[in-house]
């Protein structure tokens, strides 16, 4: 089948756009290539993501510098454990209007912009927690009775810090199964700290230009929807997924002993949009069973629920899913 002259056309801008984009990035950004590939992934397939590490290695430099790239509107939300839900969405108040008059004006909260970063989001109580979540599901906000949209591109990059846990209200699964991926930001080596120092202790900082803007995000949205997914691939989706649950028979020993509950069917959404968006980027127009396979840990991480015996053994979940990787065999091999 050949593709048309049009979408080719398309392919190869949005090809362009994608490195032109990143290469903006990397400009501010010193490695967590991985990182950097799973946020304009979760970008282009209208998901959000969930950033993982210890504080000082770039989460909120990235999401700035992204916003900066696309000239689109960051918000940045700190997350404490007296942060209300009003905080979020935004609130009523009363204001003075004409002649005395007295009447109710919306005040906005940070929610309502473009790319939002929420700091270290597990310090928060589970009321304001689900005030954020809400949003990203429905993409608005109910405020005394009346609803109102979130701009898009709309984008929550939610972290939290793995070494703290005093003070802290881990997300329930089901909170955590709404991010697209979960992405680990780990700590750089030798050379990317020396770079880092390099480039942050100069006269003056690097910073990101404009690559693109909501209207080109938008559009590259609309293409990623329309890259087709063959059955045979959805189908290897599909079994990966149900090799994660332990009561199923074609799942692998490890996870028979070492998982509790495994991925929902978010997790194949996520595996083939993120390999939709991964072919277009490869100039591809079409999906590939390696897609699948570099989706799979950042789409199944969060949402593998380890037993008891695993927290003994200090077993990874990314080891659960590479174990999955080797078991489950590619259609027609």
């Amino acid at each position: 089948m050949t593709t048309p002259p049009d979408v080719e056309q398309r392919l190869r801008q949005f090809a362009q756009d994608y490195r032109r984009i990143a290469a903006e990035v990397r400009r501010v950004i010193v490695g967590h290539e991985d990182v950097l590939e799973g946020v304009l992934l979760c970008l282009l397939t209208d998901g959000h993501a969930l950033l993982e590490g210890v504080p000082g290695i770039g989460k909120t430099l990235l999401v700035r510098t992204l916003a900066e790239a696309l000239d689109l509107e960051f918000r940045r939300i700190q997350f404490t454990p007296d942060l209300m839900p009003a905080d979020i969405v935004g609130t009523n108040v009363i204001t003075e209007a004409a002649e005395g008059r007295r009447e109710w004006e919306f005040r906005p909260g940070p929610i309502f912009g473009n790319l939002i970063l929420a700091d270290e989001i597990n310090r928060a109580t589970p009321k304001t927690q689900s005030a954020l979540l809400e949003a990203m599901q429905e993409r608005s906000v109910t405020v005394a009775g009346t609803t109102r949209r979130l701009t898009e591109p709309f984008l929550v990059l939610a972290t939290q810090n793995p070494l703290e846990m005093e003070g802290t209200y881990p997300l329930p699964e089901a909170q955590l199964d709404r991010f697209l991926l979960k992405l680990l930001m780990r700590m750089p080596g030798r050379e990317e700290i020396s770079e880092i120092v390099a480039r942050t202790t100069g006269r003056q900082a690097p910073r990101a230009g404009r690559a693109a803007d909501a209207a080109a995000v938008l559009s590259m949205r609309g293409l990623v929807r329309e890259v087709p997914a063959a059955s045979h691939v959805r189908g290897y989706a599909a079994d990966l997924v149900l090799a994660t649950h332990p009561e199923r028979p074609e799942s692998p020993p490890l996870v028979r002993k070492f998982v509790r509950y495994g991925a929902s069917p978010r997790a194949a959404q996520a595996m083939v949009l993120g390999g939709k968006a991964l072919a277009l980027a490869a100039g591809r127009y079409n999906v590939a069973f390696e897609d699948l396979r570099r989706m799979a840990r950042p789409a199944l991480r969060h949402r593998l629920i380890l037993n008891f015996e695993a927290e003994a053994e200090k077993i990874d979940p990314d080891a659960i899913v590479g174990g999955v990787l080797e078991h489950v065999p590619e259609p027609g091999t």
